[in-house]
């Protein structure tokens, strides 16, 4: 592993302006959910299910691990967003035995507006949302290359 060269002073800043902007969005994005009549949890649900690519349905393991979070939490949140009409538990079409998610109507137009009202306050936000330098964390050729390799940037 190459030696990293030690965070400075604006390197600290600028992730601290980041987590700063970020938690600000995902508070207003929490409001948002809860203006809706959901729960950030039941948004957050709703929001995989529905920008899964190419798919109408989710598999709670595949809910579990886009949620970070354990297979009997996300089985009690899907019955919890079935018990208010959001979603609902379909066969799997390749094996009957697997338990899939998918949006019902009023869940569809519950996670459309709250989407609807993040993208417009991340529209608001694109101009403070740019931290200075943080890219820099990103941009391979800053750092070091291991012993043995040569750098390539990305």
């Amino acid at each position: 592993m190459p030696s990293l060269p030690p965070l400075a002073k604006r390197d600290f800043a600028a992730l601290a302006e980041f987590r700063c902007e970020l938690r600000r969005f995902l508070r207003f994005a929490d409001e948002s959910a809860k203006a809706e009549g959901l729960t950030p949890l039941q948004y957050q649900l709703l929001l995989q299910v529905k920008g899964l690519p190419r798919r109408r349905e989710a598999s709670i393991g595949e809910l579990a691990g886009r949620l970070q979070t354990v297979h009997h939490g996300i089985v009690s949140l899907v019955t919890r967003c079935e018990r208010a009409g959001l979603v609902e538990r379909v066969p799997g079409q390749v094996d009957r035995r697997q338990v899939l998610v998918r949006l019902t109507p009023k869940g569809e137009r519950a996670v459309t507006r709250v989407a609807l009202a993040n993208r417009n306050e991340l529209l608001s936000l694109s101009s403070v949302f740019r931290v200075p330098r943080l890219s820099a964390f990103n941009d391979r050729a800053r750092w070091p290359a291991p012993r043995g390799t040569r750098a390539t940037p990305s």
